[in-house]
């Protein structure tokens, strides 16, 4: 909902705040004071075209703010931050600036944002219907949107089940076309991995088997040099040859330090330490002999792992840097040909599972166009008795349901067989929804923007907004001249239809005729001014007392006629009662 607008140098308005509330807010004024200059504001904060015509004489820069409440339109706020805005306390200003020099700069919550921006944040928010206006339902999806809103619970479970069917047979397609599509990529990489595995399984590797063959090959390669080292060690340790050893050595240390055990406690203990270093030594020189015993050279041992590592090497080189990697790639690689082997199998069943989302996406779209219609008729004949209480007895509204028809083809998104015919469809089904208007008895409908003058449009508008009440996603309305060409009782059935609309959102009404203004829950009037040689306007909100004399001067043009302001009370007393009905 619009809390506030600000408005500064824009047409003949100098400085003016409009501020707003909920219900019906009627804009009254003479010809000529700036009423529509509301509108035109309006226009600008939903990042319409902007007119440097419309600033005013003298001005660098027109400005035009809004001060917009986030909480009834859930979708506001997270599309002020997407835009870099700001909301504090629930609220959001919009803002245009347009220069004298046609420059023009948007705002969405302090943030600096293309114009395409603040209009992809505003236009939800507000449907401005005047002759001059491109009108929301005037659009073919704004259409079939509003009659499957006014369908109800019923239409909207039908919409559902066609949206859930349709949405499967999409991914099924699109997995279809690409099974297809890939089957020769498919088989190829079959043919790959299918010889992969095969090298793989002739091998058979075991897990570790690279690194264990390495140290093999090492210790059979330089068997005779580990020999070698081996008796050169044993010998230092512990000699044959009665030559100097580790072992004697040690020993006679140990003998040295033993005998002078009992003059210090110390050359005992070091005594004690070289009886364990000589019974280690004893051990390793043991140790060291059995490991030269099993130091055998092996040619045909060697041989045969270095051939073994060949093989491994030949793996690795494919298929990973270790045999670990190859065992692991050769199962993923399995799970994958057993995939790619079954490409046959899943074209077949996708074929399948097709054909069948088909034939029930066929049933839920009689369905829902059966639903449609029965919603299409009740709207088409509540539309057309408001055009009747609004001066167009003769008008008559359809709301027309066609399909298109197709030859029966293959592929994807093929027409759909419903009944005995074969039918394009949307995501949305397969109805095209359009508003006809015959506005005179034996004319032919027409779409609905080519049916009406400027003023019937805007009843036509008012009449549908009246009957989708409670159903709109738009908080805030505004009509512009909704009464042009209207007069008498007809007037008033305006009047209380935008009160009815203004029971579920916000209605703002530019209008010239007393008997719609009465039924306003708030009442501006926009006041010209001169001082001879600039005009400015000035909006005010009027008092009970302002009221009746601005509804006095709209009935006879008078504000001090005790006629006219008894008239005017009349008509507000009419009003209130006809509010409470």
């Amino acid at each position: 909902m619009i809390e506030e607008i600000r408005i500064g140098s824009l047409g003949v308005i100098a400085s003016s705040t409009l501020e707003l509330g909920p219900g019906l807010t009627v804009i009254t004024g003479e010809t000529g004071a700036g009423k529509t200059m509301i509108v035109t504001a309006l226009g600008l904060l939903l990042g319409g075209r902007a007119d440097t015509g419309a600033v005013r004489t003298g001005a660098r820069t027109a400005r035009v703010e809004g001060v917009v409440t986030v909480t009834d339109s859930p979708g506001l706020a997270a599309a002020v931050e997407e835009a870099g805005g700001v909301v504090e306390d629930d609220r959001v200003v919009l803002a245009r600036n347009v220069s004298a020099e046609g420059r023009s700069r948007a705002f969405v919550g302090g943030a600096t944002v293309p114009v395409a921006t603040l209009s992809d944040v505003a236009q939800p928010l507000v449907a401005v219907h005047g002759q001059s206006d491109q009108h929301r339902l005037l659009q073919t999806r704004a259409q079939r949107d509003a009659l499957d809103r006014f369908g109800g619970p019923k239409l909207a479970k039908a919409a559902a089940a066609w949206t859930a069917l349709h949405d499967r047979l999409e991914v099924t397609e699109a997995a279809l076309v690409d099974v297809v599509a890939t089957a020769r990529e498919r088989a190829r990489e079959a043919d790959l991995l299918r010889f992969g595995l095969t090298e793989v399984e002739r091998v058979s590797p075991e897990p570790g088997e690279d690194e264990s063959l390495a140290a093999e090959e090492s210790r059979l390669g330089f068997a005779d040099t580990l020999r070698a080292a081996a008796e050169t060690a044993r010998e230092a340790l512990s000699s044959e040859q009665e030559a100097p050893d580790a072992l004697a050595t040690t020993a006679a240390a140990r003998t040295a330090l033993d005998g002078v055990r009992d003059h210090d406690r110390e050359a005992g203990e070091l005594a004690d330490r070289l009886a364990e270093v000589t019974y280690l030594l004893s051990d390793v020189a043991a140790d060291v002999a059995s490991y030269a015993t099993r130091i055998d050279t092996d040619p045909a041992r060697l041989a045969t792992v270095s051939e073994r590592r060949a093989a491994l090497t030949a793996l690795t080189r494919k298929y990973g840097d270790t045999i670990d990697e190859v065992l692991a790639w050769a199962r993923e690689s399995s799970l994958r040909l057993l995939d790619l082997d079954s490409t046959d199998e899943r074209i077949v069943q996708l074929k399948a599972e097709r054909e069948q989302l088909r034939r029930d996406l066929a049933a839920a779209g009689a369905e829902l166009s059966t639903v449609r219609q029965k919603a299409a008729t009740k709207l088409s004949t509540q539309v057309s008795d408001e055009l009747t209480l609004l001066a167009m007895p003769h008008a008559q509204l359809t709301v027309s349901l066609t399909q298109t028809e197709a030859e029966r083809s293959e592929g994807r998104r093929a027409p759909l067989e419903v009944g005995k015919r074969w039918l394009r469809y949307a995501a949305h089904g397969i109805d095209d929804v359009e508003l006809l208007l015959a506005a005179n008895t034996g004319s032919e409908p027409r779409p609905l923007g080519k049916g009406a003058s400027g003023g019937e449009l805007s009843r036509v508008m008012l009449a549908i907004e009246v009957s989708l009440a409670g159903t709109s996603p738009v908080p805030t309305f505004v009509f512009d001249e909704v009464d042009a060409g209207v007069g008498g009782a007809a007037a008033v059935e305006v009047g209380r239809r935008l009160a009815q609309l203004a029971r579920t959102a916000q209605v703002l009404v530019v209008t010239h005729l007393p008997q719609v203004a009465a039924y306003a829950d708030r009442h501006v009037v926009v006041e010209k001014s001169s001082d001879g040689s600039v005009t400015s306007s000035g909006l005010t909100v009027l008092d009970d007392e302002a009221r009746e004399r601005e509804l006095s001067r709209m009935l006879a043009g008078q504000t001090d006629s005790d006629t006219a302001l008894a008239h005017a009370r009349e008509l507000l007393e009419v009003a209130q009662a006809g509010r409470a009905d």
